[in-house]
């Protein structure tokens, strides 16, 4: 594909004179950086998304690739991809809404805020729902084998309701549950009298401008400018691959957003235009937990860790057609969104675009000390 089909997006009139320059020095531009670590991506193949946000400023959208095959839909800023766990953080920030409201509190327990559980549920916590200490059960192992049809957040809940005992004592391990943030989006909804994407849209999305973002069931609810997922079934040729049976399972990983959508997201996240009060959105950013990686932790819906002296937030999202990665490092002010509508990354690949912005930034700090 040849340059002029290539969808190509920088926010910050500045930052592309500043790429423009260095291009004309013989230096790689970020565009040039980022185009190289997203080879792979360009041309008539599944896309990517990169948003770079630095001090409050969104510094690049780049977008490469399609998002749809079959009618050589390239993405764009606009384009709006499936999360997968990314959309755990919009879950526990939903959760945390209705605490910053009074409606409940995070040691609330399970059976407090959706009656019906077994007795084993009054000793687990919408705290150890968020931090994945609940001990629940996987509820895709809990699945028939033969299961077809897409299953719902409210069919986990029967599924987790059926079950004698927990995996482990609440609080007393850490494993990672997709079922904890299926149950989490049911107790929104039973707590907001809403459902879990209504809610979210009146609490999230529509206070922070977020216009295209949906909780999405396919048939119930559309996505404007959707990508759709692929899997490689060569080298050369790539298959859809954009539902399962857990596709509509919203909690856990439902949420459709775009990098357009998700600079405004994190804006909130970096306290800029902030949704809750700070005592909560803190909490996100707490280590709650070890996790099963080493000098890992676990707050609400994100990992924290750190490196070398630099705090990292952080979180992936991967699912059938999809793979995603959001890492913040608040020392540098720093964002980096990865989106892309394939079922395989790079190793390491997140980890070199954030490489790529920082020699980007240290250069322009450079030059401007010269």
């Amino acid at each position: 594909m040849s340059i002029t089909r290539r969808t190509r997006h920088w926010f910050v009139a500045v930052a592309a004179l500043t790429s423009a320059a260095c291009t004309a020095r013989g230096r790689p531009s970020l565009d040039d950086d980022l185009d190289r670590l997203l080879a792979a991506y360009l041309g008539d193949h599944p896309g990517a998304c990169v948003l770079v946000r630095h001090q409050g400023t969104a510094l690049r959208e780049h977008c490469v690739g399609m998002a749809e095959l079959e009618t050589h839909r390239a993405t764009t800023p606009l384009t709006n991809f499936r999360l997968a766990s990314v959309t755990k953080q919009f879950t526990a920030t939903a959760i945390l809404t209705l605490i910053a409201d009074g409606r409940l509190d995070s040691a609330t327990t399970l059976r407090q805020a959706l009656p019906g559980f077994p007795p084993w549920a009054d000793g687990i916590t919408i705290h150890q729902l968020l931090t994945h200490t609940s001990g629940l059960p996987d509820y895709e192992d809990l699945l028939p084998a033969d299961t077809e049809r897409q299953v719902t957040d409210a069919e986990v809940v029967q599924l987790l309701r059926a079950q004698d005992s927990t995996a482990f004592a609440a609080g007393s391990a850490y494993h990672y549950s997709n079922s904890g943030y299926a149950v989490l989006a049911e107790i929104v909804a039973a707590v907001s009298g809403e459902t879990f994407g209504q809610y979210l849209d009146r609490a999230v999305f529509i206070p922070l401008g977020m216009t295209t973002s949906v909780a999405h069931v396919e048939g119930v609810s559309s996505v404007a400018r959707r990508a759709y997922g692929y899997s490689r079934a060569t080298d050369t040729a790539w298959i859809r691959t954009d539902q399962s049976t857990t596709s509509a399972v919203l909690g856990d990983g439902g949420i459709y957003t775009s990098v357009r959508d998700l600079d405004r997201w994190f804006a909130a996240v970096e306290g800029r235009r902030p949704l809750l009060p700070d005592d909560l959105a803190d909490r996100m950013f707490v280590a709650a937990t070890t996790t099963d990686r080493e000098g890992v932790g676990y707050g609400y819906g994100w990992f924290l860790d750190r490196v070398g002296s630099q705090r990292r937030f952080f979180h992936t999202g991967t699912t059938i057609g999809f793979r995603n990665a959001v890492q913040r490092l608040p020392d540098d002010d720093l964002t980096l969104v990865f989106l892309s509508n394939r079922n395989e990354i790079e190793t390491g690949l997140v980890d070199s675009l954030v490489a790529a912005v920082r020699g980007h930034l240290g250069r322009v700090r450079a030059r401007e000390g010269a």
